[in-house]
């Protein structure tokens, strides 16, 4: 049964003299996810995090703690909570929209977290009408935005429903994929031209979530539900992962690829042929009726 989604914050979106006031909701669900908790193995208490100063090894309370930055090899300088709030930036509950750029110049490399926004009161029109502006213009809205005491750079885009925004990471917080010195080796036009064919064999029109359940969610389901039941939960019942050796002949590596595909495709076509000879067995039986 799905949960009343709960707002977590009201904003409001500017550009120019329009003001648009919203309410974001998280777009994940966090409750989805499977989490363990540490405990003794012989009587399953649960155990606590400690704190120990490394200097005499001596527990350290939350209450003795502040932080710090290390400038140099353990070499730190100390903030208090006092200072480090006052170099925090005050939580705005406006979105200054400074820009609208095309969707696909936003590489997916710099989306960070996901968000839906939904009209507040009396933002219904303003709401739909920037959604609507931004479908049929195929542009998203690119703002700035405080919260938490940091500034985002967030992107606003439309959807069939209406309006998600997503935060971005800044450029310096993005590694330069250059830094890895990836080498480019030389490829023929044949294994080029089975590259495409592999490519076509799965290509699709355009993703579909649906098609892809979380199959790890589910086997640690059915071992936790084994455990409450009281029964034992056989190693072997993990996933088997495919062998995998090197690569020495390209060519044939793509020509098996296309073979397995496609005799996944003949398979698929026969088990329909007999349905539709029977369906066209009935319909001459009704005909000759």
């Amino acid at each position: 049964m799905a949960t009343q989604a709960r707002s977590i914050a009201s904003l409001t979106i500017s550009f120019g003299l329009v003001a648009i006031p919203v309410k974001l909701y998280s777009a994940t669900v966090s409750s989805e996810r499977i989490s363990f908790n540490l405990l003794r193995q012989k009587d399953g208490s649960r155990v606590k995090q400690q704190y120990v100063a490394v200097n005499d090894g001596k527990l350290v309370d939350r209450s003795e703690m502040v932080k710090g930055y290390e400038f140099a090899k353990d070499q730190y300088v100390m903030f208090s909570a006092e200072e480090l709030k006052a170099l925090e930036d005050t939580t705005s509950h406006a979105i200054d929209i400074g820009q609208f750029v095309p969707l696909e110049s936003v590489d997916p490399l710099y989306f960070d977290g996901t968000y839906y926004l939904a009209p507040d009161k009396g933002g219904a029109k303003p709401y739909t009408l920037l959604a609507t502006a931004l479908r049929k213009s195929r542009q998203c809205a690119v703002g700035r935005w405080i919260s938490r005491g940091k500034e985002h750079i967030v992107v606003i885009r439309p959807m069939e429903e209406g309006l998600a925004l997503h935060q971005l990471h800044f450029k310096a917080e993005v590694r330069d994929m250059k830094d890895l010195g990836i080498e480019a080796a030389p490829v023929s036009e044949p294994e080029l031209k089975l590259a495409h064919q592999l490519i076509e064999h799965l290509a699709a029109k355009r993703f579909d979530p649906n098609e892809y359940a979380d199959e790890h969610r589910a086997r640690v389901q059915a071992a936790i539900q084994k455990k409450v039941e009281g029964k034992e939960v056989s190693i072997a019942e993990g996933p088997v992962a495919a062998a995998v050796g090197n690569v020495i002949d390209l060519m044939a590596a793509l020509r098996a690829s296309i073979d397995a595909r496609g005799t996944k495709a003949t398979d698929l076509k026969e088990r329909k042929q007999p349905k539709r000879a029977a369906a066209q067995g009935s319909a001459r039986k009704s005909a000759r009726r």
